[in-house]
């Protein structure tokens, strides 16, 4: 197979990729080079369990390099005897530390057209770098998971490793009946191999995952800010750029030792949560906090300025107030050709704009731009409407309502009559148009996502007037008792008598405007 082979492939709805038809596994012949990058912190004897595995692969060997990427171990990491042909060990850019540091230095200084990631405690089955690869020779867009289970590491040599992954069977080297199976693969069985999965970015963790080079790239690596769950974060954006996961179950592992939740699983949750809640808008568990502003906010609100100021501001309020609230508003307009340097104040020409633009360039939920972007990743949602229209306080939601039911359109179109269309658009749907480099967002998205169409009363429910005060009858006039002292007869005290009712009004205070008003002026 060659790389024209990525051409004309069916659209992939969601991430149903049953479209695509991978090859058997040995009835092939690979043409895309692969980088495996290990990231490693000490372990050396587990490092050279991985190492003599990787030595007994059936994926090409003049095609295949393994960089192991020492993240500072004391003593270094050395290659031992048995590792693959084309493997060295490099050291982690010193600028940094952690996991996420040492896979970047390595993808940088890799030259394989596929970058696959292993964890250095993973002993992989003969056929685990040819069946991740396989897809990668159909699609350019597709990222794959391997799988794995876990086990407690065994006292055993490099040299049992490397012949029995060479005979073709893991079950010959470790006691896979006491296996612990990785909860990610019972998701995967549940969603049909995650075809049919809402979020497969949950599954796509660190420890055995690929794909090409362009689009590691392409969403900016892994973050080394994240020192925990940097795997399924990296994998969120990886979503929102509009990839398709594919789990292949032939891609057999063993991680060597029990996992880190399962040792601690409270004390691991905990840790993970706030770089999550920080960074993936759609762990909405996570952002119960009120009031809070996140690195990442939930929706992308875009508002061309092509209105009074005064009605900009009105969109901008009702954006930011809504039951939605973790927002920030993009305000369009060409901010970057208002002239600078000495200009008339109040004369000048561009007196609107600037106006707008002070009013809101010191708020942090507010953006300035030139352009839209095409696509608001990481993200997960833009909404696009007229400033004539301001969001209804619940608007936003509803809408989001709407694209979050069985069948997850990619846009929602909301027609609002005289006044156009509004949109919501789902970034991930963006990303995947934008990787099949479609000329028409609208049709792309169509074809792989779905496009929902609705009316305003829907999202814009109509306020209904409250109902009018009732009227309470007037009590009858009562005539005054013959008897009775008149109004302003003297008081015992001697001062005239008042009813309740005819206390004399008190001088209200003169207003600071009528005070401006009847300031005289000077000179």
């Amino acid at each position: 197979m060659t790389d024209e082979a990525v051409i004309d492939q069916p659209p992939i709805r969601n991430n149903d990729y049953s479209p695509l038809d991978p090859p058997a596994l040995g009835e092939w012949d690979p043409s895309l080079s692969v980088s495996v990058i290990i990231p490693a912190y000490g372990g050396q004897h587990r490092l050279d369990l991985a190492l003599a595995a990787l030595a007994a692969q059936t994926y090409p060997d003049h095609l295949m390099e393994v960089i192991v990427v020492d993240d500072g171990s004391g003593p270094p990491l050395r290659l031992p005897e048995i590792a693959p042909a084309g493997a060295r060990i490099e050291m982690a850019d010193p600028a940094g530390w952690g996991t996420a540091n040492a896979v970047n230095t390595g993808a940088d200084l890799s030259e394989g057209r596929i970058i696959q990631r292993l964890d250095a405690d993973m002993v992989v089955c003969r056929e685990h770098i040819e069946a991740l690869a396989r897809w990668h020779h159909l699609a350019d867009y597709l990222v794959t998971i391997g799988a794995k289970k876990f086990v407690e590491e065994p006292v055993i040599s490099a040299s049992r490793v490397h012949d029995g992954v060479r005979g073709g069977s893991l079950e010959a080297i470790f006691d896979l009946s006491n296996a612990l199976a990785s909860s990610t693969e019972q998701t995967i069985q549940r969603t049909n191999g995650l075809r049919a999965s809402r979020n497969p970015y949950h599954v796509c963790t660190g420890p055995t995952v690929s794909m090409r080079r362009e689009t590691f790239h392409a969403v900016g690596g892994v973050d080394p800010g994240v020192l925990r769950g940097e795997d399924t974060e990296f994998a969120y954006r990886l979503a929102q750029a509009g990839v398709v996961f594919i789990p292949d179950m032939a891609a057999e592992a063993v991680h060597l030792g029990l996992p880190a939740q399962r040792l601690d699983r409270e004390r691991a949750v905990e840790v993970v949560a706030p770089y999550l809640a920080q960074r993936v808008p759609l762990r909405r568990d996570l952002r119960k906090d009120r009031g809070r502003r996140w690195l990442v906010p939930y929706v992308e609100v875009v508002l061309h300025v092509d209105a009074p100021g005064d009605r900009v501001r009105e969109a901008v309020s009702a954006a930011l107030e809504g039951t939605v609230g973790d927002v920030i508003v993009t305000l369009v307009a060409p901010w970057s050709q208002l002239p600078e340097g000495r200009h008339p104040v109040i004369d000048d020409p561009f007196f609107d704009l600037r106006l707008l633009r002070e009013h809101f360039s010191h708020d942090e939920r507010v953006r300035l731009a030139d352009t839209v972007a095409d696509t608001p990743a990481p993200i997960p949602f833009r909404y696009t409407g007229p400033v004539s229209v301001p969001l209804g306080a619940d608007s936003l939601e509803r809408m989001i309502g709407a694209m979050q039911g069985s069948d997850r359109p990619g846009m929602l179109v909301v027609d609002l009559a005289g006044d156009g269309t509004a949109t919501l658009e789902r970034t991930e749907a963006l990303g995947r148009a934008k990787l099949l480099g479609a000329g028409d967002v609208a049709t792309s998205i169509k074809a792989t996502h779905g496009v929902r169409h609705g009316d305003r009363s829907e999202f814009w429910p109509v306020k209904t007037a409250p109902p009018a005060p009732v009227k309470e009858p007037v009590p009858p006039v009562r005539k005054p008792v013959k008897d009775a002292p008149a109004q302003n007869a003297p008081s015992p005290t001697g001062s005239p008598a008042r009813s309740s009712a005819q206390k004399p009004a008190q001088a209200r205070p003169e207003s600071w405007l009528g005070r401006l008003r009847t300031r005289p002026r000077s000179g």
